[in-house]
């Protein structure tokens, strides 16, 4: 496994990432619904594009996960539903702790798998909002390090 970051951020590898998305969400997201997870699709390649670093764990050519960076904040950790629990998040983790100093990541709360994750990788409950940042009702935890 390698990681990269990426700035071609071209239509194939936007594909095989939002794969990836889809895959982890549908492992991870038990309170979205299909339909909902095919809202939110829609909007995913677009995050792609916009997220300041794009860091892709990768085996040979094929991406396993990602981590999408903003200033210092995790805007985005997916890996593959079928390859969860093998060090490739604690990697990008430690990758985006390393390199862009990350110190703030936003959690659903119906996402304890994710929320302990963070917790085991040094970030800590800061706030909370019974909407998440589209204003949608989930709630969710903005973890701080």
């Amino acid at each position: 496994m390698f990681l990269k970051e990426i700035f071609d951020r071209n239509d194939k590898l936007i594909s095989e990432l939002l794969g990836i998305w889809e895959r982890s969400v549908k492992a991870s997201h038990k309170f979205l619904t299909d339909e909902e997870i095919e809202n939110i699709k829609e909007y995913v390649p677009q995050a792609f594009k916009g997220v300041e670093h794009l860091i892709v764990a990768f085996d040979d050519e094929l991406p396993l996960g990602f981590i999408g960076i903003n200033e210092r904040k995790i805007e985005m950790l997916f890996i593959d539903g079928n390859l969860r629990g093998k060090g490739f998040g604690s990697s990008l983790i430690n990758y985006a702790l390393k390199n862009f100093n990350v110190n703030e990541v936003v959690v659903n709360e119906q996402n304890p798998l994710a929320h302990n994750f963070y917790l085991k990788v040094g970030f800590k409950d800061f706030s909370r909002s019974e909407l998440d940042e589209q204003g949608n009702p989930y709630p969710i935890i903005t973890m701080r390090k």
